[in-house]
């Protein structure tokens, strides 16, 4: 066996088999958009998408590749509850095909400076994480964050009393540069100035490092005490952490602390508030006050839908934890297990352009309420009084249009019937590479692929003279593609034009009139059980 070809991987019972998407063209339903005000900071192009979400981030994928900065996704848990086959691990491989599926799409979707953020529990986030390295690359790893979810314990726990879930963050390359977090009142208020010195509120800082004299004889002298005289050594075993140069240059600047009284046994180095970051760096825990928890959640939920809220929500600050780091104003951020709408909501106070996808019903009970609310200011919950979000910006409500072709009762493809001119010549623009742009003056100027290359759909079957008279229109200088149902060119040559008949030209290109790629099976995460206190204010 040649070693070199080798390589370590997760296996299971039918990772080989990946799926022929078909790319979907989308309809919108205008009764469900909202369209509200645009100002600075707010946007009206986000996208609310009910659909399979598999098929719809391949319907994505032609006008959003490599422009999405920030992925989050919440999926299916896989607890193992709902397998009928949990035994012999059946259910292990299809969890792992259906998130692997999703993954390699999203990957095709990420900007090359930007990150993907999944949540997940103990269930399956070894796996994950080995699925992930395979995806993304090991190397663009960047962190296994752990989510204090609870602030205290499950009831009637067996075992463990589980209070976090896993965040995994991955970058989409090396471009991928994380932003600092805020920092909090008790850690500006660590910055004091008991001197009054002039540059402001200072936090001492340790002037020793772990080295003994031995190993860094370098780092072993005597720093001479102004205010007594005194010549000061460090220990033997713990030497200072600053060569003599860069002592010096402290001295002059007037850098070293002796304490209040001024006769210190060591002195401590000043470290100004105004020369940091001004801001603080992600951990790898975050605490449910920083990043909120679960009964959080369940608040904001109840506060928006009363007695019918969304099971297993994740709470505003977490996400605008994850958005700070991962992006900046205007970036674009999906979210393909949309759920609530936790993502959208939070993007958009934020001053994000988003995408979510959800495939059910609730897509439209739920989330549609809760975004109108937010777009209209209504929404003061989760994150708003922090921002002080006041409203703006709306969205687009799109479903995923039904298979372009279907079989007739004799088991033939044919072009579905649902699909009127202008839909077919947005989908065989999709599935030939084109982008669907049709021209008010020529009627065959469909869409374009680049300055010079255009495409032509009709159900038609088009005769001699007809394909004469569109190449003298097209010209010596462009070129065009024309689907069609037949055509008749009696052997003559045109060079501009490419005549492909239709069905037959994509019949080979994927998989047709599947509409379900979804997580069928109930994997969902097990309820939280809430036990609210309306004077609960952790």
């Amino acid at each position: 066996m040649n070693q070199s070809k080798q390589k370590l991987e997760l296996t299971w019972i039918g990772k080989e088999k990946r799926p022929r998407l078909e790319p979907r063209i989308f309809l919108e339903d205008s009764e469900l958009s909202y369209q509200g005000v645009e100002e600075e900071g707010t946007f009206n192009d986000n996208l609310l998408i009910q659909g399979d979400n598999l098929l719809a981030l391949k319907a994505l994928e032609q006008d959003y590749a490599g422009k999405v900065k920030c992925i989050f996704i919440d999926p299916p848990y896989n607890t193992g509850s709902a397998f009928k086959f949990y035994e012999d691990g059946l259910e292990h491989s299809t969890w792992l095909t259906l998130i692997r599926d999703r993954l390699v799409v999203l990957r095709e979707l990420l900007a090359e400076n930007g990150s993907i953020w999944i949540t997940i529990d103990d269930n399956e986030v070894h796996y994950l994480k080995v699925l992930c390295d395979e995806v993304f690359g090991r190397q663009n790893f960047q962190c296994d964050i752990t989510w204090e979810k609870r602030y205290s314990p499950p009831p009637d726990t067996k075992g463990f009393g589980y209070v976090h879930d896993h965040i995994l963050c991955y970058g989409k390359s090396s471009a991928f540069q994380r932003n600092l977090l805020p920092m909090t009142e008790d850690q500006t208020g660590r910055y004091k100035n008991p001197d009054e010195d002039p540059r402001g509120p200072w936090k001492s800082m340790d002037y020793t490092c772990r080295y003994s004299s031995d190993e860094r004889p370098n780092l072993y002298y005597p720093i001479t005490n102004p205010n007594t005289g005194e010549e000061v050594w460090p220990k033997k075993t713990r030497v200072w952490a600053m060569s003599k140069a860069v002592n010096q240059q402290h001295i002059s600047e007037g850098r070293l602390w002796w304490g209040k009284t001024g006769k210190n046994k060591v002195p401590a180095l000043k470290n100004f508030f105004k020369e940091i970051n001004q801001g603080m760096m992600p951990m790898s825990l975050w605490k449910h006050t920083l990043a909120g928890h679960t009964q959080e959640a369940m608040k904001e939920m109840l506060a928006l839908y009363g007695n019918d809220p969304f099971p297993t929500p994740k709470p505003e600050r977490l996400l605008e934890t994850i958005l700070t780091i991962a992006t900046d104003n205007g970036d674009l951020v999906l979210d393909s297990f949309a759920g609530s709408g936790t993502t959208g909501a939070v993007a958009q106070k934020m001053g994000r352009r988003w995408i979510m996808v959800e495939l059910g019903d609730h897509c439209e009970t739920h989330i549609v309420p809760r975004l109108k609310k937010v777009a209209t200011g209504e929404d003061q919950g989760g994150i708003s009084k922090a921002v002080n979000w006041q409203g703006g910006g709306g969205f687009r409500y799109l479903r995923l249009a039904p298979s372009l072709l279907q079989k007739d009762e004799w088991g033939n493809w044919i072009i579905n019937k649902e699909y009127n001119a202008e839909m077919l010549a947005a989908a065989m623009c999709k599935h030939m590479g084109f982008t669907y742009a049709p021209n008010d003056t020529q009627f065959w100027n469909q869409g374009y692929s680049t300055e010079t290359d255009f495409i032509y759909v009709t159900t038609g079957a088009l005769a001699y003279d007809q394909l004469k008279r569109i190449s003298e229109e097209v010209g010596e200088e462009r070129t065009l593609l024309i689907c069609c149902k037949a055509f008749m060119s009696e052997g003559a040559d045109f060079p501009n034009l490419t005549i492909k008949k239709i069905p037959q030209a994509i019949l080979n290109k994927c998989e047709w009139d599947n509409d379900d790629y979804s997580f069928t099976l109930d994997v969902l995460a097990e309820p939280e059980v809430y036990e609210l206190d309306e004077d609960d204010d952790q």
